[in-house]
Order: C-alpha cells, then structure tokens, then sequence
C-alpha cells in the first residue's frame, strides 16, 4: 500500500502515518504539509494507491484543489479528510471523483477500514453516531443559520407524525426499505440506484428523524407507521 498523505496539522498527520505503518509495515507513506507539496510529489512519482487531501490546507482553495489533482492526474483514486463533514462538501467531492471523504473523528481503526474499502474499489462517505455531518465552526459563524438549524432540531425533537418529520418521497422510500432490515446494497438494486447515493439519503433520514444511525432510524420509521406499503412501487 502505497498512499500520499497532505495535511498541514503536523501532529495529526504524524500520528496518522504511524498509526498506519504500525498496523501495516509494508505500507509505504509520503507525507506532505500542502497541496503545492503534494503536485510537487505527483509530478515526480504519480504511482499511489491513494492520496488523501486535507480540505482545508495550504493550496487548496476548497474543492478547487481536489479538482486540480483530478484534473491533472485523472487515474489516480484521491480521497478528502477534514475536521468537519459537511453534506454539500461530500457531495460534491464525490461529483468530482473523489474515492471518500474521510472525518478526522474517524477512530484509527476506522480510517484504515476506510482507506481498505476505496482500495478495494469502494466509495467511502461518512456514517453512523461517530462521522456525523457537523457544521462548519471555520470563518464567521452564521448566526441568523444556527438559530434556524436550531429551530429546526426542535421541532424534529417534538415531531409526532411522519408528515412533520418532512422527509422527502426518495427519503421515504428508502426508510421504507430500512425498516424491512434491508442493506444500502439492497437498496440501491432495488432502487436502481449508486450506493453511494443510498447512504446519502440514509444521512438525510437519519438526520430529520434525529436517529444516531440506521438501526435508529428504522426503529423511529416502523413508530410512525413506515412499511412497503408506502413504497412508489408497492
């Protein structure tokens, strides 16, 4: 396993490379504090497996860095870690190709899971109680958001009815399935849909329903009345 690692928290990153040289000695690690660092790299040796990009380092301009490294090599699997998770990022990333976006509230254990799965061909987004999508605390605060997203948390709290909980009619049908006990897999064949864009919709669910995860999320779906029946093509 060979990776390339940019990131301009040098403790984190440290601690990362040996985390995963410990659990993997045959794993070869380049680290660099930049994405100028990190081009330097490609443009000498563009044989990763995979390089993993801080968000929000030196260079990379928000996702405008990812799509430089896209753009310049477009074969190599690039994946994104940052502090924060937040939706419209992860979706985004993903549109421009990105293998995963990796939180840094990931255990060690957990990330090299992640980093197996993209090499492995999978595409990882964050998901479950402990890679919950946070908002942004980087640059002003938005105040007059918060006390929206505030509200908002409060009326999901005291949301008795599946109307009030909001969900969309793709949300719905997929919670549907969740409460079945089937997989994102499943989902998607079912659904003709790309895993990856199941798990997102298993975000939003989990998100309106105030559930910590899937299981939670089917638990609260089955308490207000969602079954099959409620399925486009039940």
């Amino acid at each position: 396993m060979k990776l390339l690692i940019a990131d301009d928290h040098t403790l984190f990153r440290d601690a990362l490379v040996q985390y995963i040289e410990r659990s993997n000695p045959e794993a070869t690690v380049t680290l660099m504090q930049d994405l100028y660092g990190a081009l330097d790299c490609l443009k000498k040796d563009d044989g990763y497996d995979l390089v993993i990009l801080d968000l929000r380092m030196p260079g990379m301009d928000g996702l405008n860095g990812l799509k430089s490294v896209r753009e310049a090599f477009p074969e190599l699997r690039v994946a994104l870690m940052s502090g924060v998770a937040e939706e419209e990022d992860v979706r985004a990333a993903l549109s421009m190709g990105a293998v995963g976006y990796f939180p840094k509230t990931l255990s060690g254990r957990a990330l090299l899971d992640a980093i197996h799965d993209v090499l492995q061909g999978e595409i990882f987004i964050p998901e479950g109680e402990d890679t919950e999508f946070l908002p942004s605390h980087y640059g002003d605060m938005d105040y007059d958001n918060v006390i929206e997203e505030g509200v908002d948390f409060i009326r999901r709290k005291q949301a008795q009815t599946l109307s009030e909980v909001n969900l969309t009619p793709r949300e719905l049908e997929v919670l549907s399935y969740l409460v079945d006990g089937a997989t994102n897999k499943e989902i998607a064949n079912s659904l003709d849909l790309q895993l990856v864009t199941v798990k997102l919709h298993v975000r939003g669910i989990c998100r309106k329903l105030d559930a910590a995860n899937r299981t939670q999320a089917a638990l609260k779906g089955k308490d207000l009345g969602v079954s099959s029946a409620l399925r486009k093509n039940a």
